[in-house]
């Protein structure tokens, strides 16, 4: 078992910034990769951006420049720093987690409303 505890989302007019947080805890053997992943309404689940435990992070295009990842391997949290949002981004992000066995885990989500 896996828990998770995503906090941040909300609601955000567009250019304005907001900071996802996630604590993974339970059942981990050494994260090995931490992320996020969105879905917005009748679309499909995308890869936001992914943070190695050694940091090198990677990001979707369409967040490259606007979005930080980090993590504080000590506490298994990872976060989400997103500028400059925009209606586009709106969606439920959930957190994801890989461990050193392979095993991948996805949290409930957070929603994310940018809107005037």
């Amino acid at each position: 078992q896996v828990q998770f505890v995503e906090s941040g989302g909300g609601l955000v007019q567009p250019g304005g910034s907001l900071r996802l947080s996630c604590v993974a805890s339970g059942n981990i053997f050494s994260l090995r990769v931490m992320g996020w992943y969105r879905q917005a309404p009748r679309n499909q689940r995308e890869l936001v951006a992914t943070i190695t435990r050694a940091g090198d992070a990677n990001y979707t295009d369409s967040v490259k420049g606007r979005f930080t990842i980090s993590r504080d391997n000590a506490k298994n949290t990872v976060y989400l720093q997103m500028n400059n949002l925009a209606p586009q981004d709106t969606a439920v992000y959930c957190c994801y987690v890989s461990d050193s066995l392979a095993r991948q885990y996805w949290g409930q989500g957070t929603q994310v409303t940018v809107s005037s």
